[in-house]
């Protein structure tokens, strides 16, 4: 029996999707709602709060895009066997950098309790940055060794 619509047309529309999307996003509104009633209620100002959303889009667009731009550059004069793990190696080490800034500048911590920034986060930083080059190291070697393998092989 002859489907009798044209091929993409498998059935009636349901009209369900955009009710969906209106509750999924009015959700959405209400959570973000919540969670900026937390971030000024546990800030105790409004101004300081403000002063973070300016400044952390001023920082991300006068500093990081400037060093991404100034990185991806110098990455063009990479050899190309080198461009991929290079990027792989910025992108963790800016990740965890990034994320370990509040710790690695000490921020928050009140002096007179020593448990709230216990431990040696300087060092931590440098063995993960050290750990990552490394692997890096070993992965482009191995790379070339299958690639050298590789084309030996073809050779024969």
């Amino acid at each position: 029996r002859p489907a009798r619509r044209p091929a993409d047309q498998m059935g009636h529309r349901v009209g369900g999707g955009r009710v969906i999307r209106w509750a999924v996003g009015g959700l959405g509104a209400l959570v973000a709602a919540y969670g900026g009633w937390l971030v000024v209620s546990a800030s105790g100002s409004p101004g300081s709060v403000a002063g973070w959303l300016v400044a952390g889009p001023a920082a991300h667009d006068l500093l990081l895009v400037p060093v991404a731009l100034l990185l991806v550059r110098a990455g063009r004069r990479l050899p190309h066997a080198l461009r991929a793990p290079a990027a792989v190696l910025l992108v963790v080490l800016g990740s965890v950098t990034l994320v370990a800034v509040p710790v690695l500048g000490r921020f928050g911590d009140p002096g007179d309790n020593a448990t709230v920034l216990d431990r040696d986060y300087g060092a931590g930083w440098l063995l993960v940055a050290t750990l990552t080059l490394a692997l890096t190291i070993v992965s482009v070697v191995v790379m070339r060794l299958r690639g050298s393998h590789g084309a030996r092989a073809r050779r024969r």
